[in-house]
């Protein structure tokens, strides 16, 4: 490179636009913080993981896996399409997977707009939604949470225009944790017009206690209704990424077409198979999660008395202006939580010990 070459200005290779994107925030390593601290050890509860390793079975059916790595998956995904299919219920050419159930969602964006379409969905929600709508191209509308921090569906109802393609409905809601009811879900799926997709991103369904509370799939009459599902969480598969989607075959088979070929890798679609056979334990394991959700809710109205009721794994503290602070003073006590700037701060369910430990941050920090 000549002299004069090293001065000129740099050449613009990426989209000006993404400059003001916000990355996705992954949880902080709690290796890098325990040695920062001093500590023999911190505790990670900021990205909604399970505490109780993965299910039996899993480790032994990857670890057979790994020994065709050489070889491509299958692409269709077919076994582990035919399994879900069977589980939940529905055809297996309605079912899609991907890698966790937000690749699923960027597909679903890709495979439905062009530039200046528009996605609908509530804020704070799902981090990832504003990432997803940039990228493809497309526009967001957010709307604003209630006051109980949860989607305002009126609103929501209210904000679709012609230029509406796709509205995500998270309910659970990520990061508050709050869930839409029957009756409200209802009425505004009767007011969404037939041509607007409406995604219901379920990846805490297995969590939900309140019978109110819709499953996605008694939705799969409508014909604009996709839902989706992970194995990420409740499965415990969190570092194999696996999600899948449930919508009309014509819906499913975009998906599969715009998918990245071979994204499913031979490893996460034999740890999902392993892990569908123990529905048992499964089911075990986020009991014992709702306990302790229900506990440290209980626990922290003590602080915080708008701590709304969460169907999730993770408790929403609205802590507004205080967030960061709070999570710098978790932090400096060996414990990660992920706070939200300006809104609240999600805490992930662990372990009894590892819930005791929050707790006790949490009071020196607010008491």
């Amino acid at each position: 490179m000549t002299d004069s070459g090293r001065h000129q200005p740099a050449l613009r290779l990426t989209r000006v636009d993404l400059d003001a994107l916000p990355s996705y925030v992954p949880g902080r390593s709690p290796a890098d913080l325990a040695r920062e601290l001093g500590l023999p050890e911190a505790i990670k509860l900021a990205s909604n993981e399970v505490p109780y390793g993965p299910l039996p079975g899993v480790v032994e059916a990857v670890t057979e896996a790994i020994t065709t790595s050489h070889r491509y998956p299958d692409m269709g995904v077919v076994a582990l399409r035919d399994a879900l299919a069977q589980r939940y219920g529905v055809d297996a050419d309605r079912i899609a997977t991907g890698c966790g159930s937000v690749a699923l969602a960027e597909h679903l964006v890709r495979a439905t707009c062009l530039p200046g379409d528009e996605v609908l969905y509530s804020w704070r929600s799902f981090e990832a939604y504003p990432i997803i709508v940039a990228t493809s191209g497309a526009t967001s509308v957010r709307v604003p949470n209630d006051a109980g921090h949860g989607h305002d569906l009126a609103a929501m109802a209210a904000a679709v225009t012609d230029r509406t393609r796709v509205i995500f409905v998270c309910n659970p809601n990520n990061p508050t944790g709050t869930a839409l009811r029957r009756a409200e879900v209802d009425r505004f799926l009767d007011a969404v017009p037939d041509d607007v997709l409406v995604v219901i991103d379920e990846a805490y369904r297995e969590f939900v206690t309140d019978a109110e509370v819709p499953d996605g799939l008694d939705y799969l009459d409508r014909p604009n209704v996709a839902v989706l599902r992970t194995l990420s969480k409740a499965w415990g598969l969190a570092g194999l990424r696996m999600g899948w989607l449930v919508a009309q075959p014509v819906v499913a088979a975009a998906i599969r077409k715009v998918a990245t070929p071979f994204s499913s890798s031979t490893a996460a679609q034999a740890g999902a198979l392993a892990a569908l056979t123990q529905v048992a334990e499964m089911e075990r394991r986020c009991a014992l999660v709702v306990a302790e959700r229900d506990r440290v809710t209980e626990a922290m109205r003590k602080f915080v008395p708008e701590v709304p009721t969460s169907q999730a794994n993770f408790v929403w503290l609205p802590l507004g202006e205080r967030a960061v602070a709070f999570g710098k003073a978790c932090e400096a006590r060996g414990v990660i939580v992920r706070p939200f700037a300006g809104d609240g701060v999600r805490v992930t369910i662990g372990t009894p010990a590892e819930n005791d430990a929050f707790l006790a941050a949490a009071e020196a920090a607010l008491a």
